[in-house]
């Protein structure tokens, strides 16, 4: 038996199944959703209930902020013990979360759907992203772009090589678990430009930005070759490795850390909509002046407003002219 309770808002429906909460998605959780349904979580764990069922069902259509949201709900859940299980969740968005690192404890997936409350069947749900995502166009220029890009590293490879390794040893390349669109994790790549644990000495360096990233102008890691291929950004160039592969593309927001994903709110999951980018308009706008993470999430959702494909382009050779400004002043 089904006991209904008030509604927390006009798009969530609480009810409770035998005395489990009971919560029904709405068919929209979009950022305004994930906002409404963060507060009646918040309610839901202040009463440290056993387990809580989230009946996806009725959820067709979902983007990052949702994502973000899921993912938060089952993070805090399991710090406090709570079982989260989810009902009836479609293939689509189970994928985008075991992408993001997220593996509930139970899913029902049946390919049609049924609403625990209402009964009604929902066909073919899908994950909402921006639609430079699905362009086609945008991603042959990456392809073009990243074989190219490729051959640069080629060339440059040994000169490179050899000057890391007499410089300071260990590996040449550098790789870290990064998050991309809709939070799916991925292992970036680049030159390696700080010393080995690098990692284990962050705590030591005090971050000099406000919010869920980290940057020092003055970071003793960083090795004498490390700060040339920073200034030039060749230490970058690796990455066309993984806009070949569809990670990343030319042109998108800044990769962030994994660490750094774990402290976003559901607003700030909303950069997390396009793929990842070599460049973008962070790095285009002086990249080094900015200091708090509210200006870089502003210019990333003014990036998704004025996407087109000419815009990306007018944003690579602006990069292009800031990096050869920058080799310049490096020599």
């Amino acid at each position: 038996m089904v006991l209904e309770t008030p509604l927390l808002s006009k798009d969530v429906h609480l009810s409770i199944l035998n005395k489990v909460p009971l919560v029904q998605l709405p068919v929209n959780l979009n950022l305004a959703c994930a906002v409404n349904l963060e507060k009646v979580f918040q309610h839901l764990l202040l009463h440290t209930p056993k387990h809580i069922i989230l009946d996806c069902s009725q959820t067709t259509f979902i983007d990052s902020s949702g994502i973000g949201l899921l993912i938060q709900i089952l993070q805090k859940a399991q710090y406090q013990n709570t079982n989260i299980i989810i009902w009836s969740i479609d293939s689509h968005i189970k994928t985008a979360l075991i992408a993001a690192g997220i593996q509930p404890i139970f899913f029902d997936t049946e390919s049609n759907a049924i609403s625990l409350i209402e009964r009604k069947k929902i066909k073919n749900p899908l994950v909402k992203v921006h639609l430079s995502v699905n362009s086609r166009l945008k991603r042959a220029i990456d392809i073009i772009g990243a074989i190219v890009g490729l051959g640069v590293v080629l060339a440059l490879f040994i000169p490179i090589a050899i000057a890391i390794k007499l410089d300071s040893p260990g590996p040449i390349f550098f790789s870290q678990t990064r998050c991309g669109l809709l939070g799916r994790r991925f292992r970036i790549w680049k030159f390696r430009s700080m010393v080995v644990n690098a990692e284990d000495l962050k705590k030591q360096v005090e971050n000099q930005v406000k919010g869920p990233f980290f940057k020092s102008k003055s970071d003793p890691r960083i090795t004498r070759v490390g700060n040339f291929l920073r200034r030039t950004s060749l230490d970058e160039i690796p990455q066309f490795w993984n806009v070949l592969k569809g990670d990343m593309s030319l042109v998108g927001t800044r990769p962030p850390t994994c660490d750094e994903v774990d402290q976003y709110t559901v607003q700030m999951w909303q950069r997390l909509n396009v793929k990842p980018g070599i460049t973008g308009q962070w790095q285009t706008n002086g990249r080094s002046e900015i200091c708090d993470f509210n200006d870089v999430l502003e210019l990333d959702l003014d990036y998704q407003k004025k996407w087109s494909i000419l815009y990306d382009i007018k944003l690579i050779l602006k990069t292009l002219l800031v990096v050869f400004q920058e080799k310049s002043s490096a020599m």
